[in-house]
Formats: structure tokens, sequence, C-alpha cells
């Protein structure tokens, strides 16, 4: 029997799903409780954030239009429990200010491409089928990956090819692709899977899956901004959290998780030059970890789920406000360089 995509978003299964649901249940008991969910996808999460914490509310942030009106399809039984809104959510200042008036109790990222984007072939964020260079999680605004392909010179390519994919082979591959290009544009995925293997020497292709999926991470990071718009996002939500509230963030890979590590141990550690007598009350920590390390998926779900093998979760709650001189810096203003997106 065939089945439409909204049966295929009720059947997936989110990565940890039930460990974030208890991390942020806690925090959610409050009357008038709302939890931001920064990645709203296919809304398992939140459907199950609804269903298990009666009172609370969620405000659901995504880019991708598509991801909006599915979700929304599936949650319309909450009624006003559940509010999406169409952003990037670096903008959690400003959509908890206009839709919420408030601090909120919870937020729920889940990073990195969704499920509902890989299954649809035509937006180019899979290896394993050919389809348009795109990658844009808003397919509304913004370059695409063949842009990328198309328009930025050898060295910008190997850097990121380098730095977004940790691809070994950077240079041989970007010089591949400026090669390819000067005969014919950039415009299938699959024309690249080819390129990239061809590009890896062959005792390399044995292990590791299939080589090009390092040269995709890389592209559709550079064309979302990913890391750029993770960077502001997570110290924005932590400021938009009331003292008490908890914010729970899924890493795929390295460069996500060290970016919230960091930005978690920021304000869960004394800020003061060791060896202090005495700390002054606005350099205390303003977080407790929740977590000790990141977690990763237990052994039963990574052998159901796929997509669970490499995630790393890690968890905070907010214990006091934070000092004024560690706040986030408000503006989510993209200059238009290589990596940033203009709306």
């Amino acid at each position: 029997m065939s089945t439409t995509p909204d049966d295929a978003a009720e059947r997936h299964v989110p990565v940890l799903l039930q460990r974030c649901v208890d991390l942020l249940a806690p925090a959610l008991q409050v009357p008038g409780a709302v939890l931001v969910d920064c990645t709203l996808g296919m809304g398992g999460h939140t459907e199950a954030v609804l269903d298990q914490v009666p009172g609370a509310r969620v405000v659901g942030i995504d880019r991708d239009p598509e991801a909006i009106a599915r979700a929304s399809r599936r949650l319309a039984r909450f009624g006003d429990r559940f509010r999406a809104v169409h952003a990037v959510y670096d903008e959690i200042g400003e959509v908890v200010a206009d839709v919420v008036g408030g601090p909120v109790q919870g937020v729920l990222m889940d990073l990195g491409v969704s499920s509902l984007q890989i299954d649809e072939s035509e937006r180019g964020f899979s290896y394993a089928q050919d389809a348009p260079l795109d990658m844009r999680m808003d397919p509304t605004t913004g370059r695409t990956a063949a842009d990328v392909l198309n328009t930025y010179d050898e060295r910008e390519l190997t850097r990121i090819l380098r730095e977004y994919g940790e691809e070994r082979f950077a240079q041989r591959v970007a010089r591949a692709i400026v090669r390819r290009r000067e005969q014919e544009p950039w415009s299938r995925s699959g024309d690249l899977v080819d390129l990239v293997r061809a590009s890896i020497p062959a005792a390399t292709r044995t292990t590791g899956g299939n080589p090009a999926k390092r040269t995709f991470q890389a592209l559709r990071i550079e064309v979302n901004g990913e890391l750029e718009v993770l960077a502001r996002a997570v110290p924005a939500a932590v400021d938009a959290l009331a003292v008490g509230g908890r914010i729970v963030v899924e890493s795929y890979h390295s460069l996500e998780d060290r970016i919230v590590k960091r930005a978690l141990a920021a304000g869960s550690t004394v800020d003061v030059p060791p060896g202090l007598p005495v700390v002054p009350d606005e350099a205390q920590p303003y977080l407790r970890l929740l977590t000790r390390g990141a977690e990763e998926a237990p052994t039963v779900e990574r052998e159901s789920n796929p997509r669970s093998a490499s995630v790393r979760l890690r968890a905070a709650e907010r214990t006091r406000p934070t000092p004024q001189h560690r706040r986030p810096h408000t503006t989510t203003h993209r200059p238009d360089r290589p990596g940033e997106r203009n709306r």
C-alpha cells in the first residue's frame, strides 16, 4: 500500500526522542510553559512534548516552508498549543519576543539536515540519488550548491571542503571541480558524486561509506551558513530561557558539537582568572550542565535508526540571569559573503 509523505513523517522516529522529552519535561511543568523547537522538521519532537506534557505549548521554528506546512498539518490536533514560525533559528530572540513576549522554559535543537530534506530527492541533499544541486534548507532564497561549485575559486572550495567536510583530499577535489566546470557548468548531484569518487585514491574508497558524503556535507553547510547560524543561535537560545529553563541540543558532527560544547561551557564555568580569592557575583556560572559530556544513542537505537549513530546530545539548565556583559549580541545581520545568506 502506498503512503503519503505525511504518513511517512508520522512514522519517522526522531533521534533520542524520549531522552529529549525527559530532559525538557521538568522545566515545562510550570503554568504557561513554552518550548521553542528550533528545528521543527516533521514535528516528531514537538508532538512527543505536546502529548507527554499536557500543559506545555510549543513554538516551532523552521527555515523550510515545506516542513512548516507538513508539521502544521500533523500537529493541528493540538490547536493553539502549537504555533509554527518560518524563520532561521538564530532569530530565536526575535521569535520569542514577538510570539511569547517573555522568557521561555525550554529550547530544543536537532541540528543538521532533516529526514524530510534527505527524502525529497529533488532537493539535492542526498548523494545516493541524482538531482539538481540545490541543498538550500529554504528553497525560496539564497545561493544553491550549484552556484557555489560554479563561482567559488579553487582556494575557497578547498577551504570549505577541508573545514566543513573534513575531506583529506580537499585540494584534489576542488581542482577537479574547477577543471570540470570549464567544460560545462555544474547542475546535477550525480555528476558530483562521480567526480569525487574519481578524485579520491582507490585505496581510501574501501572504508567510510560513499566518498562523496564529506563533499556533500561541506556544500550543505556552506550553502545554509549552518555553523555561523549555530554560533549565534546557542547563546541567543540560552538568553531566551527563563531561570529554571532548559536547553537540549543534538549535533551530528564534530564541528557542530564543538560550537555547542563551547557555548554551554562558557555559561557553566566561573568567568575569572584562576586563583582569584573571591569570585564576584557577576562572574558566577549561569548554567548547570545536565549531561556528562556528550551523550550518544544506545546500541539498540543505533541499530534501528542509522541516523542516530553520530548523534551527540548536550543539555543545560539556566540557574540565574546572564550578567549583562556576558549576554550575546542580538543582531542576526548576515553580510553578503560566502557561507552567509541575505533574506
